[in-house]
């Protein structure tokens, strides 16, 4: 009686289903956070320094802001900053953006706690009071970004004797209930084309170098509500 050749039977293929990416899921359920009032008026501030780097028009300013003001997730906020280099929306770093444990940080531009720089020089001073007076004269750094935040407070920023290393020095205004002046030699200009609003006040460039060639250039943009915007020369200058 011959034997029964038994024929080996191929292995059974198992098909594992197809697990979820936790890394997409996670930006996911970031970009289906709701935002709150101070991060739409975050982004806003982070257009208003887009304008003022010229990356955007008046009218495509306009625009984006009606979004990020009308924006209820993540998601719909950060659609305004996509395409504008160097401008992060803080309270929206996703883990994609983090580093995975032990690893270097990546450089994130603008976003506290993770290295990198904010635009092109990296340098940024942040000047923040609220019912106090901040002045800044005398011998001082200037970097290339400048932010002021007052509420119920006086701002002087005296750039005569100041060391600045950049031709062009970005100062952003946040200010209300009170005065802001600014002081720039003779040789340098401003640039106040980009200031958003001015509101329950007024704005006055005694130097009458807006728009015109001088070095440094500070370009100021923000809103200043409540108060008083002075640009000048030193005291003894021809239109101080």
């Amino acid at each position: 009686m011959a034997e029964e050749q038994s024929e080996e039977q191929p292995p059974e293929t198992v098909v594992e289903p197809e697990r979820a990416d936790p890394m997409s899921q996670e930006r996911q359920r970031q970009r289906n956070l709701r935002v709150s009032d101070s991060e739409r008026e975050h982004v806003v501030g982070l257009l208003q320094r887009a304008i003022g780097r010229g990356m955007l028009d008046l009218d495509e300013f306009t625009e984006r802001t009606d979004v990020a003001l009308a924006a209820r997730t993540r998601g719909e906020l950060n659609a305004v900053l996509v395409d504008l280099p160097g401008l992060v929306h803080r309270d929206a770093v996703t883990t994609a953006a983090m580093p995975a444990p032990g690893a270097a940080p990546n450089p994130v531009p603008g976003v506290p706690g993770v290295p990198g720089p904010l635009g092109a020089s990296g340098e940024r001073l942040e000047l923040k009071a609220h019912g106090s007076n901040l002045k800044r004269n005398g011998r001082w750094h200037v970097p290339a970004e400048i932010y002021v935040r007052n509420k119920y407070g006086e701002t002087k920023l005296d750039f005569t004797e100041a060391e600045v290393a950049h031709p062009v020095v970005h100062v952003e205004l946040d200010t209300k209930w009170g005065s802001v002046t600014v002081v720039i030699p003779q040789t340098a200009s401003v640039d106040i084309n980009n200031i958003t609003e001015v509101k329950w006040g007024s704005l006055e460039d005694k130097t009458n170098s807006n728009g015109k060639a001088g070095t440094p250039r500070y370009v100021l943009t923000g809103r200043v509500h409540g108060g008083s915007l002075t640009i000048k020369n030193p005291r003894g200058g021809l239109f101080s």
